[in-house]
């Protein structure tokens, strides 16, 4: 007789938990969410193909573009191959224990439902970038593709073990991550001339606030049922360091240190660097009540008392790392 795999009881009350807050979850999709018909899209930022003066239109778009650093470029091309590999996050979420049962993506649960609608929503931001990038004529397309093409092939691993309450908190983390990213960018795009790309930037951040606001609120809402639970999960995500979607997108390829020079790119510009990592955990530590929770188990406390310090760790950390003197660009012509 063959032994069966051991029972995971931990993961199975967790999968409990996601069940109970599944109407909760449906109500963000009806709330947080927006109606496509309705919505932003991205030929409302872009030249438009059937005016007789679309010449002139993507000649000054192309002018704007030129007063952009390589560096920001680089970076904003970066983050738009981050946004394109969303078939790889929508299957990651519907792999996560609880969140689709039934194995259909056309499932009627408040979980499926969001998966599929925050997808469409994020589908937007790696259209209009593309497009946006494309136009400018300064950046490599082709080299750009075959990155999307690697970051896809490779796939996705937050490291958070098919684990739901992991999965939320990487979510929380990373929404947040990337409107800072999105932030910042559109802040240099408008010091740079061109307030379109600042605009787009923006409004992709716009969109990144609303996520975050969701997943938050989801981890928010499984602190109140079972906060040792959740602290836990807490911990084992920031233990591991939140790994950026995009880090594979070199992996297996001619070069394979590509990520590791956005990353410094990045850093080097202040889009997105170890300080705001650091105020990211303090953000979250804050939001969760981590330092008041009260009724903790004894593991519980001690993960407790470890993420009400990680923040000023970090801080720590960030004083003392220096941006790259030089950095080596990707992506451009």
């Amino acid at each position: 007789m063959k032994n069966s795999k051991p029972i995971d009881y931990e993961l199975e009350k967790n999968m409990e938990v996601i069940s109970q807050i599944d109407g909760f979850v449906a109500d963000a999709v009806d709330n947080i969410l927006v109606d496509p018909e309705t919505c932003w899209q991205p030929t409302d930022f872009l030249p438009d193909f059937g005016n007789p003066d679309i010449h002139e239109e993507i000649k000054l778009l192309q002018k704007r573009a030129e007063g952009i650093p390589d560096t920001v470029l680089t970076s904003l091309v970066g983050n738009m191959i981050t946004e394109e590999a969303l078939p790889s996050y929508q299957t990651y979420f519907n792999l996560l224990e609880g969140i689709n049962e039934e194995r259909s993506l056309v499932s009627p649960s408040g979980w499926v439902r969001w998966s599929r609608a925050w997808t469409a929503e994020e589908n937007r931001h790696g259209d209009l970038l593309n497009k946006y990038l494309y136009m400018t004529g300064r950046v490599d397309m082709k080299a750009v593709e075959i990155t999307i093409h690697r970051l896809l092939t490779n796939g996705f691993d937050p490291k958070s073990e098919s684990d739901p309450y992991q999965a939320m908190i990487y979510t929380s983390f990373q929404e947040r991550a990337t409107k800072i990213s999105h932030v910042n960018t559109g802040k240099l795009a408008d010091k740079a001339g061109d307030p379109v790309l600042s605009r787009i930037c923006k409004t992709i951040a716009g969109d990144e606030a609303r996520h975050e606001k969701a997943y938050k609120s989801f981890m928010s809402q499984i602190f109140e049922i079972d906060p040792n639970g959740a602290i836990l999960a807490f911990e084992k995500m920031m233990k591991k360091q939140i790994v950026m979607p995009a880090v594979l997108m070199g992996e297996g390829g001619s070069n394979p240190s590509i990520y590791t020079r956005f990353s410094e790119i990045t850093q080097k510009v202040g889009i997105y660097t170890g300080w705001d990592y650091a105020r990211i955990i303090e953000h979250l530590v804050s939001l969760w009540k981590i330092e008041s929770l009260t009724g903790l188990n004894d593991v519980a406390s001690k993960a407790q008392i470890y993420l009400s310090k990680l923040a000023e760790r970090y801080m720590r950390v960030a004083d003392r790392m220096k941006a790259p003197d030089d950095v080596q660009l990707a992506w451009l012509k």
